[in-house]
């Protein structure tokens, strides 16, 4: 069937060909997207592989648009003087970069604002930008595609959470389903009449009522600034090795144990410790209050941070279905190895090479994909720090469709690519995320991609095939004649080098067709 994709490269398995080539997916390249919320003001550039959200852009102000909001009914002036600076701002580096048209949207607080109005058409006015005030199920809606942006298969309960509304969603199956939206941001709570008892119970009321709209499921999606905060600080307070928000995940128990933290801190020094602004700080108590409730009404067990959101769910939203489908993590390492690495194409081949020695990986499969198509595309690095490099991309990058674990076992593969030893002691705490049969396997894994280079520049097709047999404990590596003038001394060193990894005993063998002609070494 044509889908219109040019014919550049072939299929690989069940993810097809990069869908960066499909027409549809050029149309998505620098999309822009302006989110007005109740507490701050982002631009956000996309570009890059469509399926994987790479930020070419990235701005926010915070505005504070609905600080007091809930006493005034009106926008706050010193918001709205901020928030329309920055558009300006914005409208005038869009023009610049000569992207399409921004798509702008504004939330709660322009949304319920006596002035909110206003203020959409004297933004329009100035800057000749459209905004589109969304309501709360569709604010909800667009939060809930950001979360299945960066997972496809994504189960549970989307809770966005703003400065002055809280919105939640129930995702399955590729889908969002049931939708709602409440009044219980955190700018409006702390600014509430009647002190703690009436906050209790508005949040309490609020939550009852929205038991009774959506399902219930035990995994929660945290989405927005409020969110993120808390699940920076749990980080700190455990001490977690890795700083990548997405993908952060929480139990009940540790959320519980880091808000009762950090109501016995002080707010500043967490503040500098933990690298948040005091704006978003300031927050954390009203939001971790809805956050405790929330838990526990809904009966959460596991709590998974999202670093995607509205934004990327207008993304989402511009997407075809057949780009949806596809695997970010997979798209995203193919988009990089076309740009960046010395032979693109070259890391199916490396991965069909190397696929005998994983027949039952401890890690995921789509790791090993991942890494082969990744093995290379560091090779401008200096060579002293390559290792590093790799590492350091694997488990800080933009990435979507991986987890935590993931992310170190395709950074310590891809440091094993490039030398033998592990990249280093300010990494080793990294590893603890892994079990030491996924360090062994990742060790293996950088060693079998660092020999299969060795053929990427002269006759690939025919680099030979392994013959793994665990329960004899040997490698076999069968090479056709024309190969065998490249495995030189340097080749059967990192042969060997695999070999020892796997304990296992190393042979190569020439052959004739299909048939052993002798042994080699």
């Amino acid at each position: 069937m044509d889908d219109g994709i040019p014919e550049t490269h072939s299929d690989w398995g069940p993810f097809g060909r990069p869908i960066f080539e499909d027409p549809a997916a050029h149309a998505l390249s620098r999309v822009g997207v302006i989110d007005i919320g109740s507490n701050s003001v982002r631009l956000v550039v996309f570009d890059g592989a469509a399926r994987s959200p790479a930020y070419f852009f990235n701005e926010k102000v915070m505005a504070g648009l609905g600080a007091g909001m809930d006493q005034t009914g009106r926008l706050n002036p010193k918001g709205r003087e901020r928030a329309l600076t920055a558009i300006r701002r914005f409208t005038t580096l869009a023009r610049g970069m000569g992207i399409p048209p921004l798509t702008a949207v504004a939330t709660a607080a322009v949304r319920v604002a006596e002035d909110g109005d206003e203020f959409r058409r004297e933004i329009e006015l100035e800057t000749g930008q459209t905004i589109h005030v969304i309501d709360g199920e569709e604010e909800a809606r667009l939060s809930a595609q950001g979360v299945l942006l960066g997972w496809p298969d994504a189960e549970g309960l989307a809770c966005d959470i703003g400065g002055s509304s809280m919105e939640l969603a129930r995702i399955e199956g590729g889908r969002v389903w049931e939708r709602a939206t409440t009044p219980l941001g955190p700018l409006r709570l702390e600014t509430m009449k009647g002190g703690r008892k009436r906050r209790d119970r508005e949040i309490c009321q609020v939550l009852d009522d929205l038991s009774e709209k959506i399902v219930h499921h035990e995994r929660l999606y945290l989405v927005g600034g409020s969110w993120r905060a808390i699940a920076r600080l749990d980080m700190v307070r455990r001490e977690y090795p890795l700083s990548v928000l997405h993908d952060y995940r929480m139990t009940p128990k540790s959320v519980r144990a880091t808000l009762d933290w950090i109501a016995q801190q002080e707010l500043e020094p967490l503040r500098q410790r933990a690298g948040l602004s005091m704006a978003r700080i300031s927050l954390v108590p009203m939001a971790g209050e809805v956050l405790r409730r929330l838990i526990s009404k809904f009966g959460i067990r596991e709590i998974v941070t999202s670093g995607y959101g509205i934004r990327e769910g207008l993304l989402y939203e511009q997407m075809p279905q057949r780009i949806r489908c596809r695997d970010p993590l997979i798209e995203a390492a193919r988009y990089s190895q076309d740009s960046s690495a010395r032979i693109p194409g070259f890391g199916r081949i490396l991965h069909e090479f190397i696929s005998p020695l994983f027949r039952r990986p401890t890690g995921n499969p789509r790791w090993i994909q991942a890494a082969c198509l990744l093995h290379d595309v560091s090779w401008r690095a200096h060579p002293d720090y390559r290792a590093e490099v790799c590492f350091d991309s694997a488990t800080r990058g933009n990435l979507a469709g991986i987890d935590h674990p993931g992310r170190v076992y395709l950074g310590l593969s891809l440091a094993h690519r490039y030398r033998n030893a592990r990249p280093g002691d300010r990494f080793e705490p990294l590893l603890a995320l892994l079990n030491e049969k996924q360090v062994k396997e990742a060790e293996i894994l950088g060693k079998a991609m660092r020999f299969g280079a060795m053929f990427s520049f002269a006759n690939p097709e025919g680099m030979g095939k392994f013959n793994y047999r665990p329960k004899k404990r040997t490698l076999e590596l069968r090479l056709p004649p024309e190969s065998v003038a490249l495995y030189g001394e340097v080749a059967d060193a990192r042969l060997t080098s695999l070999a020892r990894a796997m304990d296992v005993e190393k042979i190569v063998t020439l052959t004739k067709g299909h048939r052993a002609v002798r042994k080699l070494r």
